[in-house]
């Protein structure tokens, strides 16, 4: 298999319309019923983010961070994961959290200032969101070079093997970070996935403005495969991502993917992004929604119907409903302990600053 796509190949195995295409490197080698489930994993991911997206407007949360129209690319990408492998996020792979096991309420809790990142990481293997643009890749980059010393690549039985695939952004391309990770990956042949979602925006800026050369076409300089897939497409996101793991697994090195995709909200809640793009973008992108596509395809195969959207539908209600009334039951965070996140057995200095902040604190109370 030729591992380099060509310049202007996107892999793509269902078009917009909802007809299936075939590829002559890809395929997609599951049936509709797991597709079916995929879709129905899409769905209920999107109803959490719009609960999120619309509590942060009630001002329940902080902050969110949008995935609408990325659905795909995270749902197929996620279901590429095997059980000795690792997922490294930034912070909006929500859909893959749920997939990994994450509680979606837990996932609330970051942007509500109710706690830190508290999922169990090392069980759930989906590492903790990263705020920082694109240093997750060498935390990811690192963590592989940790599977090959500890014998977790290239054995001969696959059950053995463990691959590693790390999430950002096309904005990230142009960090440091993400560059010096994809030496050392390169270098040491780690089984790394770098799997970049292009959603056409850095924050405010459009990648063309960042990249004169599509994005997958970078990784050929640091001598890793790479892959431009339909970022909407989940069935070849899903075969690409099973494909870039597999190598990483036998001990082949690392794999680029660049999902090309399209954010269809805001970068985050605080932006707004009607003050840099324009609305014909917008509506030509709806058009290629990645959930309308797959809804037509597999109600063209008697896959689904209407009831089992509705039930579908009526699944993700119940999801709303417990999203809104777990955000608000979430703990009020004691200033009391944070010192105690910090050091296993806390310093003297920091026990007299405790103290101090806590008399300040209670100096509110007392007037």
């Amino acid at each position: 298999m030729d591992t380099n796509a060509q310049p202007g190949d996107l892999v793509q195995l269902l078009t917009p319309t909802g007809q299936r295409v075939e590829h002559e490197r890809f395929a997609w080698t599951h049936d509709d019923a797991t597709l079916a489930d995929h879709l129905r994993t899409m769905l209920l991911a999107r109803r959490f983010d719009t609960e999120a997206t619309a509590l942060q407007r009630k001002g329940e949360l902080g902050m969110w961070v949008p995935m609408l129209g990325q659905e795909a690319a995270q749902v197929g990408s996620g279901a590429a994961v095997g059980p000795r492998d690792e997922v490294f996020p930034s912070y909006r792979e929500h859909a893959v959290a749920m997939m990994m096991g994450v509680d979606p309420v837990r996932m609330l809790a970051t942007f509500r200032g109710s706690a830190m990142v508290d999922w169990d990481s090392r069980a759930l293997r989906f590492h903790l969101y990263s705020f920082v643009i694109g240093t997750q890749t060498l935390h990811a980059v690192g963590y592989a070079m940790g599977m090959q010393r500890d014998g977790l690549v290239g054995n001969e039985d696959p059950a053995d093997n463990g691959g590693l695939i790390v999430y950002f952004g096309d904005g990230a391309t142009s960090q440091g970070d993400v560059n010096e990770a994809l030496v050392f990956a390169a270098s040491y042949q780690t089984p790394t996935v770098f799997f970049v979602q292009n959603n056409q925006w850095a924050i405010s800026e459009p990648i063309a403005l960042q990249s004169r050369i599509p994005l997958y076409q970078r990784a050929s300089g640091f001598g890793i495969p790479a892959v431009r897939v339909d970022g909407n497409d989940v069935l070849a996101v899903r075969a690409v991502t099973e494909w870039a793991l597999d190598r990483g697994r036998r001990g082949d090195g690392p794999t680029f993917i660049e999902a090309f995709t399209y954010r269809m909200g805001a970068h985050t809640t605080s932006d707004d992004p009607s003050k840099y793009r324009r609305r014909e973008e917008e509506q030509a992108w709806k058009a290629k929604d990645p959930i309308a596509r797959l809804t037509l395809y597999l109600l063209g195969q008697g896959a689904i119907d209407k009831a089992w959207l509705d039930a579908t539908d009526a699944e993700a209600e119940a999801l709303g409903v417990r999203i809104r009334e777990g955000c608000r039951d979430l703990p009020t965070p004691r200033l009391e302990d944070f010192w105690g996140l910090t050091y296993a057995h806390l310093p003297d200095a920091l026990v007299n600053q405790r103290e101090d902040y806590l008399a300040y604190e209670a100096s509110f109370e007392e007037a």
